[in-house]
């Protein structure tokens, strides 16, 4: 099996899934990514789509599963590979599939508030992200301009 390093900038075309595999956990997600270019007269057109299987191990499994939804634009990093199997028919079919090292949000469409992973499997133990007891409340400026 050839594997290649590729990112992927789309959106989920489905809710991520999770199951177990053996002793551990997979989370699997469908990935769309569309190409646009602008026309001759500035208005935007869009491409061919490509489609990839996504499958998320180890510790993204809670991060992916916790956060992501249908329609949520990310950013993957992993390798990408083909899958070969037979259909009920008996045809010789390749699906195109991905192994993600990284999953994150498209941070041009969103403004998120992370929230470490230490911090929900040991809440005694103090983060930077995590204010003590008695600390100041930040301020709240409002919401961030988007910018287009």
């Amino acid at each position: 099996m050839f594997e290649t390093p590729i990112t992927v900038v789309g959106h989920l075309a489905n809710d991520p899934t999770r199951r177990a595999a053996g002793e551990h956990d997979v989370v699997k997600f469908r990935l769309a990514s569309s190409a646009r270019r602008r026309t001759s007269d500035g208005s935007w057109e869009s491409g061919d789509t490509l489609f990839v299987n996504v499958n998320c191990w180890g510790r993204l499994v809670t991060g992916v599963a916790a956060s992501l939804r249908k329609g949520d634009a990310v950013i993957v990093v992993g390798n990408i590979y083909t899958n070969e199997y037979d259909d009920r028919d008996g045809n010789r079919r390749q699906s195109l599939e991905m192994r993600a090292q990284a999953v994150g949000p498209d941070l041009s469409r969103y403004i998120v508030k992370l929230q470490r992973l230490e911090a929900l499997r040991d809440p005694e133990s103090p983060s930077p992200d995590v204010a003590e007891p008695g600390d100041p409340a930040p301020a709240d400026d409002g919401p961030l301009p988007l910018s287009a």
